[in-house]
């Protein structure tokens, strides 16, 4: 048997979570790193410490069922949630509280984050058998409070009022279904669409105000400027060892475009560009999430491995087709 010892991970500087107890066993052994870049010091850190083995998930994808811990470096959108909704524990290295269409399962029991090598180290078992009594606590309240409701739920035997207690719930159901879904837009727009759109409107203040758009236009519009150009920009941001590292965040994408956007809106560039322009600078997107999805949709470690280089590959090759024939319906648009 292994030598295997227990560590504790604290979020980070101004981060949110935890703190996250993890002890590997034969049968959860594995840190996967899903981070761009390779295997993340982080991760690192964690599998030298506990004894676990520490894999490049975009490489080496590992079952979720043998995943100790995944270690992400997600600004906040689908990779932060998607592990913890398969519940398992989560860090990333980047500082956020929870947020996306995922966030209603990010939870300060499997989720930490702005963690760095300096937040994890080793711990006796003291701590953990408190975090455990705890938690289970907690589940026998949960467990206790459920069948009080169940038992104190009226049976009736009147077939007429069987049949209104059965419309009265699905109405009931249905509402609270709608209800729900009320809180998720609007927790959604609050998390999520209002910051991006404060974050753009920022961008374009500090470009306009600076007068530093002016400089960067520079270099960018002979390349935005026309079909070889931007065929050039697909190219670059589509590199397969390149992508994985622009993807996450989309703060390439969100730069260029609103860089290109002020110079369509200033009469610098033909309005034609927008559409070609919109295909060149995203050629990256998703590329980060792969083996994330592939995980989701509980794809095998094989298919995963053969999978995730196969898209990638296959964006440097879509990316500037996509552009080219943007580029032509554009003129559909007009």
């Amino acid at each position: 048997m292994s030598d295997y010892k227990t560590i504790k991970v604290e979020k980070g500087k101004n981060g949110w979570g935890g703190p996250l107890y993890l002890t590997p066993d034969d049968k959860k052994k594995y840190v996967i790193s899903v981070t761009g870049g390779g295997i993340h010091p982080v991760a690192e850190k964690i599998a030298e410490l506990s004894g676990a083995t520490v894999v490049d998930a975009f490489k080496n994808p590992v079952e979720k069922e043998d995943t100790l811990v995944a270690v992400i470096d997600c600004g906040g959108t689908a990779r932060c949630g998607t592990y913890p909704r398969l519940n398992i524990p989560t860090i990333n290295v980047k500082v956020m509280s929870p947020s996306g269409p995922l966030s209603k399962f990010i939870t300060e029991k499997i989720f930490a984050s702005g963690v760095t090598v300096d937040d994890v180290y080793l711990t006796d078992g003291i701590e953990v058998i408190s975090e455990k009594t705890e938690q289970e606590d907690e589940t026998k309240e949960i467990k206790t409070k459920e069948d009080i409701k169940e038992n104190d739920i009226p049976v009736s035997k009147n077939p007429f009022m069987r049949v209104i207690d059965a419309v009265g719930k699905a109405a009931g159901t249905f509402m609270n279904i709608m209800n729900q879904a009320g809180r998720d837009t609007i927790d959604t727009t609050l998390k999520n669409i209002i910051p991006f759109m404060a974050f753009v409107a920022t961008l374009i203040g500090i470009i306009n105000y600076t007068g530093i758009g002016d400089y960067i236009a520079k270099v960018l519009v002979p390349l935005s400027g026309n079909l070889t150009g931007l065929i050039i920009i697909s190219i670059i941001t589509a590199l397969p060892f390149l992508s994985p590292m622009l993807a996450p965040g989309a703060v390439i994408g969100a730069v260029i475009g609103t860089l290109i956007g002020n110079e369509i809106a200033a009469g610098n560039l033909d309005l034609s560009i927008a559409l070609p322009a919109l295909f060149a600078i995203n050629a990256q997107v998703g590329t980060d999430f792969i083996p994330v999805g592939l995980t989701l949709g509980e794809a095998k470690p094989e298919t995963i491995s053969v999978a995730a280089p196969s898209i990638l590959f296959s964006r440097a090759i879509t990316g500037p087709l996509a552009v080219v024939i943007a580029y032509f319906m554009s003129f559909l648009i007009q």
